[in-house]
This record gives C-alpha cells, sequence and structure tokens, in this order.
C-alpha cells in the first residue's frame, strides 16, 4: 500500500488541451477535517487506510496542497436541462485534479468538488456545502455496495468558511473518483458549436481510454456508442429494480460510463410510489422515479444527436433501438432474482407488475417487503406479509399465483433460498431521514453518526448486530423532507 505522495499520475484528459478544460487551482478551505473516508475506495488508489489519520490528507483534499504531478482542470461542456439545451455548463464549483495509476493499470480520475470557482461557476461561489458532500459521499459507496454503477467518494472533508444557501452553512469538499468523468454534455458541447476536429478528438479519446474493445470493430465509433446504450440500461434497470430515485437526469449528469454521476435530491423509495418525485425543484415530475426509464432513452437520444457526424444517423436508430429490450430483460432477471426465482416464464412479467400495482396502492415498504419475502418459507412469508396490503383479495391472489411459480421452480433448501435471497435484497437502505440525522449530527460536529451509517451501508445484505434501527420503516416526518438541488 501506498502513501499519499507516492501515487503515480497519469493526466490523459489534460493532456487534450485547453479547450476542453482550464486550469485552475482550487481555493483551500479554512481550518479543514476529516469528516469521512472510505477504505475500499481508498483503495481503489492502493493508499494505505492509515493515510486518512495524517494531517497530510485533510490537508490535499481541502485545497491546501497539491502533488507536483497533478494539473488541476475546469472541466466544459453543455447539456440539455429538464429538457431545454444549455449551451455552456462545465465544473462550476470541482476541479479533476489529475489521474492516478493504481498498481493494476487502472486510471482513477480525482475530483475536487466544492473547490471554489472557475471560468463555469455562472455566478455560483463554486463552493460545496457540509450536507450535500455527506449526502454525495454516503450515495456513491452505498450505491456501490448495492451492486449499481457508480461513481465513488474518497473522503469528505468539512471547514469553518462560510457559505450562503437558503441559510448561512459551512462549506465542505469532496473527493470523487471515476474512470472518466466524461458526459453525454462533453459530446453536446463540441457538437453544437461545431467544432467538428475538437469532436472527433473527444470521441478517440473516450474510445481509447475507456473502450479498447470497440477500436478494433469495423465501425468503432458505433460499437462504442452501443457500449453506452448497453451500460446505460443495465444502470438504470439496477435503479428501478432497488427503487433508486436519481432526481436530475440532465444530459451533463449523465456519465460515458453508465455509472451514476452527479448525486443531487437523490432518494430511494419508502413506500412505493411509481410517482414518486425526489427533487423538490422538480415541478412537472419529469424524473419522477416511474419517468427515470423514457428519459434515460431521451438522453441516449441527445447523444446520439451528437454523434451523428461520426456515426450514420440509421445505425445510431438501430442502437438505440437496443435500450428498452436490455433494459427490460435486465430489470425482469433482477425482480426475479429479489422474488427468488431461478427458472424464466413469460408470465414473470405480469406477476412483478401485479405486485407492484398491489403494493403502490396499500403503500408498502418497498425494498422490505422482498427481504421479508425471503427470510421464511414461501407460504408463513405470504401470510405474513399479507397484513401489510389493503386490498387483501388482491394480494391471496398474487400470492396463490406466487406459490404456483414457486412449485414449478427445483426443489431447494429452505436455507439455501433464505441465502440466495438475502444476497440480493438489502436489510439496510439509504433512507433519506437516516442521512438527515447523519448530516444534522455533522453540523453539530459529531462525524460519529455518518461513520456509522456508512459502515452500516457498506455491507447491505447481511444483518449487523446493534444495528436494528437501519433497518426499520422511517418515521413519518422521515417520508416527507424535501431535498432540492441545492443540497
Amino acid at each position: 500500500m501506498k502513501a499519499l505522495d507516492e501515487l503515480e499520475f497519469d493526466n490523459r484528459f489534460a493532456r487534450l488541451g485547453d479547450a476542453f478544460s482550464t486550469q485552475v487551482l482550487p481555493e483551500p478551505i479554512e481550518a479543514p477535517r476529516l469528516v469521512i473516508a472510505s477504505e475500499a475506495a481508498m483503495g481503489l488508489l492502493d493508499l494505505d487506510a492509515a493515510q486518512a489519520a495524517t494531517p497530510l490528507f485533510a490537508e490535499v483534499f481541502s485545497g491546501h496542497k497539491l502533488w507536483a504531478e497533478a494539473e488541476p482542470r475546469a472541466m466544459v461542456y453543455s447539456g440539455h436541462q429538464f429538457g431545454q439545451y444549455n449551451p455552456q455548463l462545465g465544473d462550476g464549483r470541482g476541479l479533476l485534479l489529475g489521474e492516478v495509476v493504481n498498481d493494476a493499470g487502472e486510471h482513477w480520475d480525482l475530483h475536487l468538488k466544492g473547490a471554489g470557482q472557475t471560468p463555469w461557476s455562472r455566478m455560483g461561489d463554486g463552493r460545496a456545502v457540509l450536507r450535500s458532500s455527506i449526502r454525495e459521499f454516503l450515495a456513491s459507496e452505498a450505491l456501490h455496495a448495492l451492486g449499481i454503477p457508480s461513481t465513488r467518494a474518497l473522503c469528505v472533508t468539512a471547514s469553518d468558511t462560510p457559505v450562503w444557501r437558503e441559510r448561512q452553512e459551512r462549506a465542505a469538499m469532496l473527493l470523487r473518483l471515476s474512470p472518466s468523468h466524461v458526459r453525454f454534455g462533453h459530446f453536446e458541447y463540441f457538437y453544437y458549436t461545431r467544432q467538428p476536429e475538437l469532436h472527433k478528438q473527444l470521441a478517440d479519446h473516450v474510445l481509447s481510454a475507456h473502450f479498447p474493445e470497440c477500436a478494433a470493430e469495423e465501425q468503432p465509433y458505433l460499437a462504442m456508442f452501443r457500449s453506452v446504450v448497453e451500460r446505460t440500461a443495465e444502470m438504470i434497470a439496477k435503479w428501478q429494480a432497488y427503487g433508486f430515485c436519481h432526481g436530475v437526469m440532465n444530459t451533463d449528469n449523465m456519465s460515458i460510463l453508465g455509472l451514476t454521476f452527479d448525486f443531487g435530491p437523490y432518494a430511494f423509495l419508502d413506500d412505493f410510489d411509481a410517482r414518486f418525485i425526489c427533487n423538490h425543484s422538480d415541478n412537472q415530475g419529469r424524473y419522477a422515479y416511474s419517468n427515470q426509464v423514457p428519459i434515460a432513452h431521451w438522453n441516449l437520444s441527445a447523444l446520439a444527436q451528437a454523434l451523428t457526424p461520426l456515426i450514420e444517423v440509421d445505425a445510431l436508430r438501430e442502437a438505440l433501438e437496443l435500450f428498452l429490450p436490455l433494459f427490460q430483460a435486465s430489470y425482469l432477471d433482477l425482480m426475479r432474482r429479489r422474488l427468488g426465482l431461478v427458472t424464466a416464464e413469460e408470465e414473470d412479467q405480469g406477476l412483478v407488475e401485479r405486485l407492484l400495482q398491489l403494493m403502490q396502492n396499500s403503500a408498502v415498504d418497498y425494498n422490505l417487503f422482498f427481504r421479508h419475502l425471503g427470510e421464511q418459507a414461501p407460504g408463513p412469508a405470504i401470510k405474513q406479509l399479507r397484513d401489510h396490503f389493503v386490498d387483501l383479495s388482491g394480494f391471496d391472489g398474487w400470492g396463490a399465483l406466487y406459490l404456483d411459480r414457486l412449485a414449478r421452480q427445483p426443489d431447494e433448501a429452505p436455507a439455501t433460498r433464505t441465502a440466495r435471497m438475502n444476497a440480493v435484497n438489502p436489510l439496510y437502505i439509504l433512507r433519506n431521514y437516516l442521512a438527515q440525522n447523519a448530516i444534522e449530527a455533522a453540523e453539530a460536529g459529531d462525524y460519529s453518526e455518518v461513520r456509522r451509517l456508512h459502515q452500516v451501508l457498506s455491507n447491505p445484505f447481511e444483518a449487523q448486530a446493534g444495528m436494528d434501527a437501519y433497518a426499520q420503516r422511517p418515521p413519518d416526518w422521515g417520508k416527507h423532507l424535501e431535498i432540492s438541488c441545492s443540497s
């Protein structure tokens, strides 16, 4: 394992030049102190976990010091925000410090959020607040633990620097890790500004750095786009299967690698509600839970439009047509596993849809239902879960269909079934009220709850001693928290 000063840099994106990013130094925050660090994320850089306890750690990730090999850059891009094209966005409060190469030869972007003003700050102060930094840290690592493709979070650093949002708060910085920070909006920027040479340079960079397997194809750019479609379909399938709502699915928040990216007003479903809107600012419900699939397809269409200088339109259309079948196959596979089904039948989709409608009508806790379904034999589990439904006859009908469906599967020991279902049905989910409790404690100077919650969520599928409180339905106040983009 390595010390901080032993990291090796290879800043490939910076070498693309000033047309793609601008060199900017981070603005330090006052009296930096470590809130939390992810040992697992540190391991991606081959960093010794003990480094988090050193003064240098907080200094580096609060903008006070830099590696000599770092080249902090603010990236420029554009994007469609709530369906409207914004011609110039870019890193308004974050900096790509550089790319670290670990011992396995993997490149990891070090991106410092809350690093101060950049040319793309658009009248903002370039700062992040403690609550938003904690929320992104917890979400990044929790989604990864669930198996949902996501950027990672290495640490959060707090400070005494005042910032103003709806109220006065304190600035913080978050260090985000990702193999790439290229977004759909990067391609849109060079397409709509009519810079074909730079557009192609970006495409060649992404192809070489992140899709090398596509380079040997007869149409490499098309093969790359197909891979983006496939990865995005898989990501959205996992969002829907686990009840994750992103909240701001603008094209500048869509990763070219199919990673969950730029956490703002996200939420996991508590009670199942297909119409759930997690973003207080989303007045029209554009990014409601039920709209995430068509919006992902819409965003891929926007990317396809931006790639028309490189790929024929008919080929792009054919690749786009893959999205829904890929999503449906991946989603149904996940839902089968959540229901304990090991074989596939045509009626399974109807079984899932009927269950979700019953859950919708009775406000049943989404993730706990599946967990409890696998914790005992099917018959007793159905009988116990029946009490959570208002439409008893409707649930009885579904339960009979479900038990008949299970009867057509290969026999297995009850303990085997429970272990298999528990491996895909989390006991612990990052509920908004749990995050809020941790944030309020942290804002008062107590970081222990953030760290405890991160520990619990790092192992969401296994019961942990003394952590029963994290596996309960939320209190009523916890179901109605309003989260805005400023969070």
